[in-house]
């Protein structure tokens, strides 16, 4: 069984994959608490599943881009459980998932790009193929600056309309699409390394400056 799990969003979801198909979704309520309803939905899906953790073979999550805490929180558990277990982590794209669930659920045809929020009055954006392969990107900018009249995938085209007028498919990437993308080799796999696109906010302090 795989176990696949994404905290790039203020919300968190969670899926279970029995090697044929999604067995359990789940999807969070709350914004921005990643650190109290990841473990509890990881214990709920599998329990929801027919599972236990000694049944997982892999671990699936999503990397992001993202915002450095959420990330933080999906990866480090990640992470975790995988060398708990002893099994493999596979890193995605965040974005990637929801371009394959676009293709697969034919809300686009033919090139589009996947735009998510990345706070600040900026987007991340990549550019995809019709069949889901990406083809550039990802990288964080203004809506104004990446702006596009091809069909966009994501919360990108809901939050920024002008810069995004063709809305399509869903808005953020589920746990369910994550699996079926690792199970059947859809996406780029990756490690467990996140894509942050910039610094996070909280820094360690640099050298103090000598007084002179």
């Amino acid at each position: 069984m795989l176990l696949a799990f994404d905290t790039s969003t203020p919300y968190v979801t969670v899926a279970v994959h029995d090697g044929a198909d999604v067995r359990v979704e789940l999807f969070s309520e709350q914004r921005m608490k990643h650190g109290e309803q990841l473990a509890p939905m990881i214990e709920q899906a599998l329990r929801q599943a027919g599972a236990s953790p000694t049944d997982l073979n892999g671990i699936a999550v999503g990397v992001g881009p993202g915002p450095f805490t959420g990330l933080r929180v999906g990866l480090v558990t990640a992470r975790t459980l995988g060398y708990v277990l002893d099994i493999p982590v596979t890193g995605v794209c965040s974005l990637d998932v929801l371009a394959i669930e676009a293709v697969e659920t034919q809300a686009v045809e033919g090139e589009f790009v996947v735009a998510t929020d990345a706070r600040r009055k900026e987007v991340y954006l990549a550019s995809y193929a019709g069949g889901g392969t990406r083809t550039d990107g990802p990288v964080v900018d203004k809506p104004a600056a990446l702006r596009t009249d091809l069909p966009v995938v994501g919360e990108g085209a809901v939050l920024y309309p002008d810069d995004f007028p063709l809305a399509a498919g869903p808005q953020r990437p589920g746990a369910g699409w994550l699996a079926r993308a690792v199970a059947d080799e859809r996406v780029e796999l990756r490690g467990s390394e996140p894509l942050y696109l910039r610094r996070p906010d909280a820094v360690t302090p640099g050298a103090r400056k000598p007084v002179s």
